[in-house]
């Protein structure tokens, strides 16, 4: 089984085999605790007017819809959801890092 780092997968570009599009590179990842499962991959949203209006949403992409991990490209095989970045918050105690 090959081993990929969370820093070499920030270098990896993700693409929906479903219509070629190419989303970005991944930004983060979902982890479950304290299992230490891998649930989904965040890649940052496109930027909004040259970046001075920050960015749009984040793509939560489940791991369950990675097909193949390459050494320059992540490839998936479904619709992907956007959804908000997480905000750090004592209520929840969900933070993204």
């Amino acid at each position: 089984m090959q081993q990929c780092r969370m820093v070499e997968m920030r270098y990896k570009e993700v693409i929906n085999i479903n219509d070629g599009c190419r989303l970005g590179y991944v930004g983060d990842v979902e982890i479950r605790l304290p299992e230490g499962h891998v649930t989904a991959i965040i890649v940052p949203g496109p930027c909004r007017f040259f970046g001075l209006f920050g960015r749009g949403e984040d793509y939560y992409i489940p791991w369950d819809c990675i097909k193949q991990i390459g050494d320059d490209i992540i490839l998936i095989d479904k619709p992907f959801q956007r959804r908000e970045p997480y905000r750090c918050s004592g209520k929840r105690g969900r933070c993204r890092f």
